[in-house]
Formats: structure tokens, C-alpha cells, sequence
């Protein structure tokens, strides 16, 4: 008898035991494999981010590409399609492809859809610009060279008769402060601020029907900014930009228009300055003041 009751709790207290083991038996979360397209394109991206292959040189064929790395041919098509997508390689002569480095305005009109589907309001990005754009103005007139002032000087005066006719600025606008940027001699410079300026400078063209003075204020502002540079005096540059971007903002609550609202690329403008706006002022979300 007591041999069987001995037996009985040692049974027990083995599975026990076996029970206490597998509850401390370790669980791995299921593996997240990247598609192979996906592999394709993160090799390739890092032998050109690593200098390996450099700007101009050839790839290979897509067959000759899926033989190397060993997958399909319309796997290797996919990663190559990717990497065009995002300015990594370029097709000359319409098949063979090289090796690159994405231009300014394909990564500033990805980072601006970035910023669209972030919801960013336009108080977001007036403050990013209140930085950047003062900034600029003074380190471009430490640095500013002949010829690009005398493109400013151009600028300005078809801004001039752009506002004296009554057409829209808004591409001259965002020319005359991309003129500035690229006079800092700075690329983290210029891809900073591009995205907000790109989706910021169209609003003008809202203010417009409703503030007539917005575009003979604009001139004035480019003059005396344009003045400064040319004079080297980056402190006046500086302060005139801010007064600028500050100006900007007030002309914009002054229209009515919401400063806290997101930026949106569904939402039509609404009343007269639905006509002759660009496309991305146009898909701004706006809202009138009660």
C-alpha cells in the first residue's frame, strides 16, 4: 500500500515537473521575411549608399542580375523598378540601367506627399519655415555670388509685373527663396526646408482674390531682402526675411483662412480663389472664420 501511494505522488510530481518545463519552454513571434523584390532592392540600394557602386556606373541586366543574386527574373524586375522609384538608378536608352543620385526635387516632392499624409497644418509648417528661411537670407549674403543676384534681380522684376497684371506670383515667389537657398551653398540646406516651402508658398494664391496689397507687399519684401544681399548684410537680410515670413502668416489669417487646419489634396478651395490656383494651393484645407 505504501509502496503504491509512493508511486502515485511520484508520478505526480514528475509531470509536474514536465508541465513546469514547457511553461518555461521559450516562444518566438513568427518571422516578418522581407519579399524577396524587397531584398533585391535593399542589396543593390547598399552597394551604391556604400560607394561600391558609384553614380554612372552599369547594372546588370535583369537576367543577368537574377542569376547573380539567384531569384527570378521578375522578382529582380521589381527590385529594380523600386530602386527607379526612389532615384537610385536611371534607364538610359530606354533598358540599361545606371547607377545615381536622387535630384533635389524627387526627394522634396516625396517628403511634401510625407508631409500630407502626416496631416501637417499650416502653423507646422510656417513655424519650420520662420527657421529656414531667415537663415537662409543671411548666410546667402555672406555668400551670394554675381550671377545670382542678378537672377534675384530678374526674379524680382517679373514678380513685379506678374502682381501690376494681376496674375499669380506663386511660382515666382517660390523661385525667389529657392534662388536664396541655393546661395548657401548648402544641400542639407535646401532639402530641409523644400518639402514645407513647396506645399506653404502656394497658399498666396488664396490670399490673392480676398487681399489685394498681399502681392505688392511680396515686392517689397523681395526688394528689400534683395538689397541686403547684394550689400552683404546678412543681418538686415535676415530680419527683412522674418518680417516677411511673419507678414505672410497675418496675410493668411487675414483672408479667413484656418492656420490650424491639415494640409489635405482632396479638399477644393472654396470661392474665388477656386480659379487659377496651383494644384497644390488648391488641395489645401481651408475653413472661413465665423
Amino acid at each position: 500500500m505504501d509502496r503504491r501511494s509512493n508511486a502515485k505522488a511520484a508520478g505526480v510530481k514528475l509531470a509536474e515537473v514536465s508541465a513546469d518545463s514547457e511553461a518555461r519552454e521559450p516562444h518566438f513571434a513568427k518571422l516578418n521575411v522581407a519579399p524577396a523584390y524587397r531584398v533585391v532592392f535593399e542589396t543593390i540600394e547598399e552597394e551604391i549608399l556604400s560607394g561600391r557602386l558609384r553614380p554612372g556606373d552599369r547594372l546588370p541586366s535583369e537576367t543577368a542580375l537574377a542569376g547573380q543574386l539567384g531569384v527570378n527574373r521578375s522578382t529582380a524586375r521589381e527590385g529594380l523598378r523600386l530602386l527607379e522609384q526612389t532615384g537610385l538608378v536611371r534607364r538610359e536608352g530606354g533598358r540599361r540601367l545606371f547607377a545615381a543620385v536622387p535630384r533635389q526635387d524627387e526627394l522634396s516632392s516625396r517628403a511634401s506627399r510625407a508631409l500630407v499624409l502626416q496631416q501637417v497644418t499650416f502653423r507646422e509648417l510656417w513655424e519650420v519655415l520662420m527657421v529656414t528661411e531667415p537663415g537662409a537670407a543671411s548666410l546667402a549674403a555672406e555668400r551670394i555670388e554675381a550671377e545670382e543676384i542678378e537672377a534675384l534681380e530678374d526674379n524680382l522684376a517679373r514678380t513685379t509685373e506678374a502682381v501690376e497684371a494681376g496674375r499669380s506670383f506663386t511660382q515666382l515667389d517660390i523661385e525667389f527663396h529657392s534662388l536664396i537657398a541655393e546661395a548657401t551653398r548648402n544641400p542639407a540646406w535646401l532639402l530641409a526646408r523644400e518639402p514645407a516651402a513647396l506645399l506653404l508658398f502656394p497658399a498666396a494664391d488664396l490670399m490673392m482674390p480676398q487681399l489685394p496689397q498681399s502681392g505688392h507687399r511680396l515686392v517689397e519684401a523681395h526688394r528689400r531682402v534683395l538689397l541686403a544681399l547684394k550689400s552683404g548684410k546678412a543681418g538686415v537680410a535676415e530680419t527683412w526675411m522674418r518680417k516677411h515670413i511673419v507678414d505672410f502668416r497675418r496675410g493668411y489669417e487675414m483672408a479667413g483662412i484656418g492656420i490650424d487646419l491639415p494640409i489635405d489634396r482632396e479638399e477644393a478651395v472654396p470661392g474665388p480663389a477656386r480659379s487659377g490656383a496651383p494644384a497644390a494651393a488648391a488641395r489645401m484645407k481651408t475653413r472661413k472664420k465665423a
